[in-house]
């Protein structure tokens, strides 16, 4: 126990700073940004887990030589008025701290669920005042709009596509089959789920580089894959084009700027990276580059690795935290 709780501190250290550094200036998510997305979520299952683990085995460790015993140890102080004194003050403080870092967590997640659920409801409420069927498809809606304008709103079966007339204008057929193609990625990939965990992760430790860091890696990694959906059915050019001409009206416009999709925890933007600003524009730069001088996919073996890796990242802590006196 007294070994595993420093080994997880290290992992947890490791894991906030170097290694999603080292990760957001690599090139080679790009070429697989599936792969790398897993990556991103173990390093962030891995790392919150180790956090929380570290202190609560460290402040275990009096009281256990191992997870199962120190918690029924610790649940009998609790519950039965067993006797506390094998626990000093920074066991205490350590157990404490792991504790109200779990229920914070916890509590962000399911705040963050609320606050895009209730967001998404206004938003609904709007378009079906606002917004028109596009005649095509029932889950296709059109808003009156001049700014070309794509993004989706999720919601399981009542989830819609939301274009400008703006942007119908604007685009070719072939430009406007793309977006909603790209736009019916995102939903069926569940896309949203993705960036309401990530949102979550980082409004409650907004301290930690990890946190803005994956947020947006994963916004852009989200449009990658949805780029290589419309591209089994468009051509690299016709999906370049549309890019450009969504991402000339990303910026909020007078006429109807409550129905711009404020954040990507509301609606998935289209073919523009929703996030605003320069991320907005670092994105759409990135992805483009990327039509323009695609490279390989990276090799089978490569992404076996990766996934290897991703498997490593989650198994470690969890041994370290439940295999009976592990390193104790």
């Amino acid at each position: 126990m007294f070994w595993a709780s420093y080994l997880l501190a290290v992992l947890a250290i490791i894991l906030a700073w170097p290694v999603p550094i080292l990760l957001s200036r690599a090139q080679w998510p790009a070429r697989s940004p599936f792969t790398a997305m897993l990556l991103w979520q173990a390093i962030a299952l891995a790392g919150g887990l180790s956090m929380i683990g570290a202190m609560l085995v460290y402040g275990l460790e009096p009281i256990g030589d191992n997870l199962i015993a120190g918690l029924r140890a610790l649940a009998g102080m609790v519950l039965f008025n067993a006797p506390t004194t094998a626990l000093g003050f920074w066991h205490i403080f350590a157990l404490s701290a792991a504790a109200l870092l779990t229920a914070h967590l916890v509590f962000t997640l399911l705040l963050t669920y609320y606050k895009i659920e209730r967001q998404r409801r206004r938003h609904r409420e709007l378009l079906a005042l606002l917004a028109s069927p596009s005649g095509q498809d029932a889950a296709t809606l059109v808003i009156s709009h001049d700014s070309p304008v794509a993004y989706c709103l999720p919601g399981g079966a009542r989830s819609v596509t939301v274009l400008s007339d703006g942007l119908m204008a604007a685009l070719e057929p072939a430009e406007l089959r793309a977006v909603l193609i790209h736009e019916n990625a995102h939903l069926s990939q569940r896309h949203h789920l993705l960036l309401w965990a990530f949102a979550a992760w980082r409004q409650a430790l907004p301290w930690l580089p990890t946190t803005r860091l994956a947020q947006e890696s994963v916004n852009s990694l989200i449009e990658m894959l949805a780029d290589d959906v419309a591209l089994k059915t468009e051509s690299k050019a016709t999906l370049i084009k549309a890019i450009a001409i969504v991402a000339s009206g990303s910026a909020p416009a007078a006429g109807s700027p409550e129905l711009q999709p404020a954040t990507s925890g509301l609606a998935l933007s289209g073919l523009e990276a929703g996030m605003g600003g320069s991320d907005s524009a670092r994105t759409t730069a990135s992805r483009v580059s990327r039509l323009l001088s695609p490279q390989p996919q990276l090799p089978g073996a490569v992404r076996n690795l990766v996934l290897a890796g991703c498997i490593l990242l989650l198994a470690l802590p969890t041994a370290l935290l439940v295999v009976p006196g592990l390193l104790g």
